[in-house]
C-alpha cells in the first residue's frame, strides 16, 4: 500500500453547480489528493445535474475524482465514468441490483467502482461481518469500500484489516483523529470536508512529522547544495505546466524556497522589498506548485505552475511580451495546431461571419454536420487505396476539420478527448 490519501469531498445536494465546481477547485489547490463529489438524489434529472458539473470540475482540476450517485441500472454507472471520474462511488443502501457492479467493472476495469456503507448501520457493518459483506462485494467486481460514520473501536480496527477490500473512511473529523483514522491499517485514505479553507499541503507535513505516510513536495536537493548567486539566492524559471509558456524569473532565499515546498505556493524574495513575497498575496494571482526542477549546474530553478490569472504586474499573461528582434521562422507546433484551429471553429460559432463556410454547417445543423463527417471518413478510405499519399493528407485534415465542427456543435474539445485518452492509457 503506498502513500495514505487525503480526499476532500463535497454533498452536491442542494448546492449550485458554481458553489460545487469553485470548492473543488480551492480544494485542490491546497493540496487534496483527491475530490469526492456526491449526490445520491433518486431524481433523474438531479443526476444529469451532477455529471454536468462533474465534468466541469474534471476539466479544471488534475487530482483523481470519485463521483458518487445513486445507480439503480448500469446506464448510471457508464454516465458517472463518461464524466471522466477515475471512479464511482455508489451506496450500499440504494443498490438493488448487483449485477450493475458486475457490468460496469466488465466494462470499465475491476479497479473502478467504490460501495459506500454505514457503520451506524447494523444491517451493513455488524449483523453481516464487514468481511463477509466485502467478499460479497468483491465478488461482484467492487474494488473499494468507503465507509461513513465510525467509531474507532479495537473491534472496528480488526473488522477493516480484514475486509479483504481496501477502504476509504469518510469522516468530518469532529470526533476522529486524521492521524489515527490513517493509521489504522487497511485504510488508504480518508475523505473529509474538515479542510475547507485550510492548507492541506502544511496539514500534510504535520502528518508526516507524526509518521504517517503522506504525498508532500520533498525536494530532491537541499537548499544549501545549490550554488546561489552573490546575494545568497537562486534564480528561478516560471513557466506554465500545460502549455510551456515562460511566465517570468525571480529568486529565492532558503525561507522562500522552504516555504514553496510546505504550502504548494510560489514563494519568492523580493530584492526590492527585502522580503518574502508569496506570488498573488495581494493581486490573487497565485502560482500553485506543479514541478520543480534544477539545473546540471545546481544554480537556476525551473517551476511549471498553475497560473491564477496573469504572471506580470502589467496585466500582460507573460512578462516576456516585449519582442525585440525575429528572424521569421515556422512554429507549428502539432501539439496546438488542433487547438488553434478548434479556438477558430468556436469564434465562428459564436460570432457568425457572413460567407464562412463554418458557418454554413452550423446553420445547416447536425444532421448536415453528421453527413460531411460521414462522406469525408469514406474519403479517407477512398484516398488509402490510392499510392500518393498526398491524397489522403488532404482528406484527413479535410475529416479533422468536419469531426471538429461536429464537436463544437455538441459541446465536446480536445482537452475531453485527451483526458480519455490519458485515462485509458
Amino acid at each position: 500500500m503506498g502513500n495514505k490519501k487525503i480526499i476532500s469531498y463535497i454533498n452536491a445536494e442542494n448546492e449550485t453547480a458554481k458553489s460545487v465546481i469553485a470548492r473543488a477547485v480551492r480544494f485542490e489547490r491546497s493540496g487534496a489528493d483527491a475530490l469526492f463529489i456526491y449526490n445520491y438524489s433518486m431524481v433523474e434529472s438531479e443526476r444529469e445535474e451532477l455529471f454536468g458539473t462533474l465534468r466541469q470540475i474534471i476539466k479544471q482540476v488534475d487530482i483523481p475524482v470519485f463521483a458518487g450517485c445513486f445507480a439503480a441500472r448500469f446506464e448510471d454507472i457508464k454516465k458517472a465514468f463518461y464524466t471522466g471520474a477515475a471512479k464511482v462511488v455508489i451506496p450500499y443502501d440504494k443498490l438493488k441490483d448487483f449485477s450493475i457492479i458486475q457490468e460496469g467493472a466488465r466494462r470499465f476495469g475491476n479497479d473502478k467502482l467504490v460501495i459506500e456503507l454505514n457503520a451506524a448501520d447494523e444491517k451493513q457493518t455488524s449483523s453481516l461481518s464487514l468481511g463477509d459483506t466485502a467478499q460479497k462485494l468483491k465478488e461482484y467486481g467492487a474494488a473499494m469500500l468507503l465507509i461513513k460514520h465510525l467509531t474507532v473501536t479495537d473491534g472496528v480496527r480488526e473488522k477493516i484489516r480484514t475486509a479483504g477490500l481496501p477502504v476509504i473512511v469518510r469522516d468530518s473529523l469532529l470526533r476522529n483523529d486524521m492521524g489515527t483514522l490513517l493509521l489504522m491499517e487497511n485504510v488508504e485514505g480518508v475523505a473529509t470536508d474538515y479542510y475547507e479553507g485550510k492548507n492541506i499541503f502544511a496539514i500534510k507535513h504535520t502528518l508526516k512529522a507524526e509518521n504517517v505516510q503522506v504525498d508532500t513536495f520533498e525536494s530532491a536537493v537541499t537548499f544549501a547544495e545549490m550554488k546561489k548567486n552573490p546575494d545568497g539566492l537562486v534564480p528561478v524559471i516560471v513557466q506554465d505546466y500545460k502549455n510551456n509558456e515562460v511566465l517570468m524569473l525571480a529568486y529565492m532565499d532558503e525561507m522562500a524556497y522552504n516555504k514553496t515546498i510546505e504550502t504548494g505556493r510560489m514563494t519568492y524574495f523580493s530584492r526590492e522589498r527585502q522580503k518574502l513575497w508569496v506570488k498573488g498575496e495581494e493581486s490573487g494571482h497565485f502560482q500553485y506548485v506543479k514541478s520543480l526542477s534544477i539545473d546540471c549546474d545546481n544554480d537556476t530553478l525551473l517551476a511549471k505552475v498553475m497560473q491564477v490569472g496573469v504572471a506580470c504586474h502589467t496585466g500582460n499573461r507573460s512578462c516576456f511580451y516585449r519582442e525585440l528582434v525575429k528572424k521569421p521562422y515556422d512554429d507549428t507546433n502539432p501539439a496546438t495546431v488542433f487547438d488553434e484551429v478548434f479556438r477558430v471553429i468556436l469564434d465562428r460559432k459564436e460570432h457568425p461571419q457572413e460567407g464562412s463556410y463554418t458557418n454554413y454547417l452550423f446553420d445547416k445543423g447536425i444532421d448536415k454536420i453528421l453527413k460531411k463527417c460521414g462522406e469525408e471518413a469514406a474519403e479517407i478510405i477512398i484516398a488509402a487505396k490510392n499510392p500518393d499519399k498526398e491524397e489522403m493528407k488532404y482528406e484527413i485534415a479535410d475529416f479533422l476539420y468536419h469531426m471538429m465542427v461536429l464537436m463544437a456543435e455538441r459541446g465536446i474539445d480536445w482537452e475531453d478527448i485527451t483526458r480519455e485518452l490519458s485515462h485509458r492509457h
